[in-house]
């Protein structure tokens, strides 16, 4: 948002200050560590890929699935996807036209998806488009490597140009299905703590309040 302001006011730069949605608060953690029945997310199963978000085609689920396939010729592996919506049926058959229903999972709706983020091997966002995906920073934030669309405008910004999750081209499943592979093996990086702070209640305060005193008289 603020590079698109720039392009339209290069005046405001000075004045500028881009402060983030303020994502990690007190309760994330208690929540990250709660109990997950869910069986593949018990022990000696194998990894499970994720994904979260509104059953739409904006969310690239259907370039998933093609990804999540190519990945089970691969390594043993299956894939949840936590959201509801009007793709739904259509990504059922598109598991099923695939060969992979039996590792393929939609749940539904979680209220807590932090705790599928904390056991989850790898987090997938496949969006067309985002603005500023806070659930690639609560996937970072759980310790789950992250493999993002390169998408506008935001996932490129929290992974930092790729330094802490792979960015992968829009709808190129074959690249998805690779990086998803690299982050089942350890290859992708996490994010460390100091990167995290930044998104952190108490430090997005922080920067309100130092705004808010620079500007007064």
């Amino acid at each position: 948002v603020a590079q698109d302001l720039l392009n339209l006011i290069p005046q405001l730069k000075p004045k500028l200050t881009v402060i983030y949605n303020p994502v990690i608060d007190a309760e994330f953690y208690a929540k990250a560590d709660a109990p997950l029945e869910h069986p593949w997310f018990q022990p000696n199963q194998p990894p499970v890929a994720l994904a979260a978000g509104r059953l739409v085609a904006l969310k690239g689920f259907d370039t998933l699935l093609r990804a999540f396939a190519r990945v089970r010729q691969e390594i043993p592996a299956r894939l949840v996807i936590l959201g509801e919506g009007p793709e739904r049926p259509n990504l059922e058959r598109l598991a099923a036209e695939l060969g992979v229903a039996a590792d393929v999972d939609l749940p539904g709706f979680d209220p807590n998806p932090f705790r599928y983020m904390r056991r989850a091997g790898v987090f997938v966002l496949s969006s067309r488009y985002e603005g500023l995906p806070n659930v690639l920073i609560q996937a970072l934030a759980c310790g789950c490597p992250v493999v993002s669309t390169d998408c506008p405008s935001g996932p490129s910004e929290i992974l930092d140009g790729g330094r802490y999750g792979a960015l992968v081209p829009l709808d190129d499943a074959e690249a998805m299905a690779q990086a998803i592979v690299r982050a089942l093996s350890g290859q992708v990086a996490h994010a460390p703590a100091a990167w995290l702070e930044q998104f952190r209640v108490e430090a997005v305060a922080q920067q309100y309040l130092r705004v808010m005193l620079e500007q007064t008289p």
